[in-house]
């Protein structure tokens, strides 16, 4: 098992050359991904208790989503025999097939719910296929076309780490939105005198109401992550997402369960608790899924004027600079304006950095980074 694992890795980090259109490799790439995203919602399907998450209910209920895992898994299997078919190296394409089959012995598109517990835990793999695939087509196919650093692939030194915390953030999520919600939960239950505030909040135009979350939300996360650079021991939970040494879409993913719990705790303050409107939170949240791996990205253009007014891929990427000029600057994640009014602003004219990472020795893999600021010597 161990040696196909391996040999699906050098499959998927085959240099440009070997990739090329014709080859198959885009054919079993995609075939691979439509498989286990089929695998994924066929698991949710048979094992919703488990599996699935309530608010993505209305989208089983609609009458075409079968129709959809059906088209996919079909999908997978054209794909995988095309790639099998063009490619010399066959373990992308029977990858995809094996996945794709396993999904079809599970039930396929028509699989029935099984009853399984009444614990009341899930494990979102469903939401973690829509927040893939959502942001994956979108951000992959854009930085193979203005890529800033053109030699960095797809499959980069690292990728299998930060695509297991993109995971682990979405089965998660439930337990994660239970810790964080609990502070805002603690002081919705001591301030229900200020009802007649929140309705005002509420009452606001819709826009204007989510340039205010922005805005507030902003605040609150510049001091808080300021705070993960400043404070010895809570740097060894956010070294971790700081350890990444190429920056793309998914890099973004990369951040310790402690640090995503507290993060999300004190941003969702503001939201919660002021009144603004269920829909401005819902967009909001959205927004920020796709935001923060834009930021991230891989993209190329200086964006000197709009640099000015909100945060771009090469102003965030100077937050992630291994040049000591970049260290502990720009620390918002909306508006550039809160780091000059703070002293933190950091954004040469046309200039990006030479590379990312941190100078400490951050482990590799998710058992060693999670344990890491537990065991780190702090200087």
């Amino acid at each position: 098992m161990r040696g196909w694992i391996e040999t699906l890795e050098r499959d998927l980090q085959s240099p440009i050359a070997v990739r090329r259109f014709g080859s198959g490799w885009f054919a079993g790439f995609f075939a691979l991904l439509l498989a286990i995203s089929g695998l994924c919602l066929v698991a949710a399907l048979r094992w919703p208790g488990w599996f699935s998450m309530p608010e993505l209910a209305p989208l089983y209920a609609w009458s075409g989503f079968r129709a959809v895992v059906h088209a996919v898994l079909i999908g997978a299997y054209a794909l995988a025999l095309l790639s099998l078919l063009l490619r010399p190296r066959k373990a992308i394409g029977a990858t995809a097939l094996l996945v794709a089959l396993a999904a079809t012995l599970l039930g396929g598109a028509g699989v029935q719910p099984r009853e399984t517990h009444d614990w009341g835990v899930f494990f979102g793999i469903d939401f973690f296929v829509v927040n893939l695939v959502a942001t994956g087509l979108m951000f992959a196919p854009i930085e193979r076309l203005l890529p800033k650093h053109a030699d960095q692939r797809l499959f980069r030194a690292e990728w299998r780490e930060d695509l297991f915390y993109y995971l682990i953030s979405s089965m998660m999520v439930q337990l994660i939105t239970y810790l964080a919600l609990a502070p805002s939960t603690y002081i919705m239950a001591k301030t229900g005198s200020f009802a007649e505030f929140r309705a005002a909040i509420a009452g606001q135009p819709w826009l204007l109401q989510f340039i205010e979350v922005m805005v507030l939300t902003d605040l609150t996360q510049y001091w808080f992550h300021r705070a993960f650079h400043r404070v010895p021991f809570l740097w060894g939970f956010h070294a971790v997402h700081h350890s990444a040494k190429s920056m793309d879409w998914l890099a973004g993913a990369r951040m310790h369960f402690i640090e995503i719990i507290l993060l999300r705790g004190v941003t969702s303050l503001p939201l919660l608790t002021l009144g603004f409107a269920p829909s401005v939170m819902q967009a909001y949240i959205a927004f920020v899924y796709v935001y923060a791996s834009l930021v991230h990205a891989n993209l190329r253009g200086d964006f000197e004027w709009l640099g000015r007014f909100v945060v771009t891929p090469r102003f965030h990427h100077w937050h992630h600079a291994i040049e000591a000029e970049g260290v502990d600057k720009n620390f918002a994640i909306h508006f550039p304006f809160l780091d000059r009014l703070f002293g933190t602003h950091h954004f040469p004219a046309k200039r990006w950095p030479t590379g990312y990472g941190v100078p400490e020795a951050v482990p590799s893999g998710y058992r060693a980074q999670f344990l890491y600021p537990f065991r780190r010597k702090q200087g």
